[in-house]
């Protein structure tokens, strides 16, 4: 056991990482490589999935190499992925015919207002657990069978792509399935990426006919869909390929429900938030699918092998970190680790709060039409106002998030497991369990996404033996304690609905 290892693809939004973990879940290895945001026109966002592949290889050989272990010594590798971003490539070439249309591309809004305005909404939500939403695969893979170029063939004519699709010559997956594909060979997802992607029965467990139809997506290009950890294995890496050796891949969990893993909420009423981009607060319901009347998802946290699936609770917060990003890109601040400074040399906003809606709302207002939006100001407003209300702004959502959480699943949170970049800022930590009135806790390890899907494949191939060997892995850095009253605490979130019923329904078509 000594010298062998696992290894984790973390494929996200903004670049690809590869970490090897050791029996005790501490990192020996690392490395990291960005990608290019394509942003051809405003509101859409692509990724090029070739790059992804090729970023993918080198961070992998990097990191091994800068570590000096060998392929052989991984007992098995797991992926996870940024979610709902789709992939279709040809099956022969493995070329993709597009890029990679991206969880935050909007360009399918027009055909999601129509499936509303059509009265679909109610029934897909009863079978996937999702909102209608242009964040969802579906309408991502439609649009591109409709607007790819198709391949020109020997016969010199273009074969339409549906019908390559129906063929079997044409696939389409998440993230997960491109790299398992290019991996092993195999044509593969797990249950939790499946879960996202709106073509999925999430009771019971398979491709829907019904909406396979809906959105003229032929089965024959869909994965096979999967446990999050497989002790039957997705593949193997080719022994002639970039690695040079023959390694299980076992485990794949998106992104969020990796975190969830990887954060050891194994049991019901077990919640994490994960503060990255945007904000993912997953709360674990066990055997039962709980459906939302709050404008929370229903989705799948994770199966094991042989094992019934554990449901979630999901509340998709679309701009937290993002909106510190924001505020570099304005110059109010010079980087991340300002803002903490800054907000602490005023004792509040002054009444100013931000809304930054900058790619519409998620959970639980789902408005994809609000936008980013400052209300309160006045001639004494100063920066340093401004970057406050941006992290004030970080607790409400999350605030939002936890109340719609304990109302759809009678279970009070008294303490919140967190991760991601963002809580490396104490100031936010203590906001946030001063906003919610409940214990926060930040853990060592705080690569729990790479985390969780290391976990996923260890325990499919064997390295770990049981789940309470990942408990006991499991180690506090710090908590923080709520110290606001709660009055105060509850006066200011009660401004923010105001706040943010201001920034909804703003852009309008020209």
């Amino acid at each position: 056991m000594d010298d062998t290892y696992v290894g984790s693809i973390d494929q996200g939004t903004t670049g690809t990482r590869f970490i090897v973990f050791d029996h005790g879940g501490e990192v020996v290895a690392n490395a990291y490589e960005k990608h290019e945001q394509i942003y051809p026109e405003p509101g859409w966002v692509e990724h090029n999935p070739v790059e992804i592949w090729e970023n993918t290889q080198a961070v992998v050989t990097r990191a091994l190499d800068d570590a000096g272990l060998d392929a052989d010594q991984l007992a098995g590798i797991g992926i996870t992925n940024q979610r709902e971003t789709t992939v279709v490539w040809d099956a022969e070439s493995g070329r993709p015919i597009h890029n990679a249309l991206v969880w935050q591309d909007r360009r399918t809004t027009d055909r999601v207002e129509e499936l509303e305005d059509a009265g679909r909404a109610e029934d897909i939500r009863a079978k996937t657990g999702l909102e209608v939403d242009a964040y969802f695969s579906a309408t991502k893979t439609e649009w591109i069978l409709d607007n790819a170029e198709p391949l020109k063939l020997q016969s010199s004519r273009s074969q339409d792509l549906r019908d390559r699709a129906r063929d079997g010559e044409l696939l389409m997956g998440t993230i997960d399935s491109w790299l398992i594909y290019n991996l092993t060979g195999e044509h593969v997802t797990d249950v939790t990426n499946a879960s996202r992607t709106m073509l999925f029965d999430i009771h019971e467990m398979e491709w829907d006919d019904e909406l396979l139809s809906e959105f003229n997506v032929p089965h024959e290009m869909l994965p096979e869909v999967r446990p999050s950890s497989d002790e039957d294995y997705y593949g193997h890496t080719d022994a002639e390929g970039f690695l040079g050796a023959e390694v299980p891949v076992a485990g794949a969990l998106g992104d969020q429900q990796a975190a969830l893993f990887g954060q050891t909420c194994f049991d019901a009423g077990d919640a994490k938030n994960t503060y990255g981009t945007g904000s993912f607060y997953l709360m674990n319901t066990g055997n039962e699918a709980v459906e939302s009347e709050h404008g929370l998802l229903t989705t799948v946290g994770f199966q094991m092998s042989g094992e019934p699936v554990q449901y979630a609770l999901e509340g998709s917060i679309f701009v937290t970190g993002a909106a510190i990003e924001w505020l570099e890109d304005v110059d109010l601040i010079d980087n991340a680790a300002q803002t903490a400074e800054l907000a602490r040399s005023v004792d509040s906003t002054d009444g100013v709060y931000m809304v930054p809606a900058f790619t519409g709302l998620g959970a639980p207002h789902w408005d994809g039409r609000a936008r980013g939006t400052i209300v309160g100001m006045t001639r004494g407003t100063k920066k340093e106002h401004i970057v406050r209300a941006t992290l004030e702004s970080i607790a409400y959502q999350t605030r939002d998030i936890a109340e719609a959480m304990e109302a759809d699943s009678g279970v009070e949170t008294t303490s919140l497991r967190v991760d991601g970049g963002a809580v490396k800022n104490n100031f936010l930590c203590q906001l946030q369990a001063d906003i919610l009135g409940t214990e926060i806790a930040r853990p060592v390890v705080d690569e729990t996404t790479a985390l969780g899907s290391a976990y996923a494949a260890g325990l499919a191939v064997g390295y770990w033996d049981t789940i309470e060997e990942l408990r006991s892995n499991w180690q506090i850095d710090r908590e923080f304690e709520a110290e606001m009253d709660s009055e105060d605490a509850d006066r200011m979130y009660g401004r923010w609905d105001d706040a943010v019923e201001r920034s909804l329904d703003w852009a309008q078509e020209e």
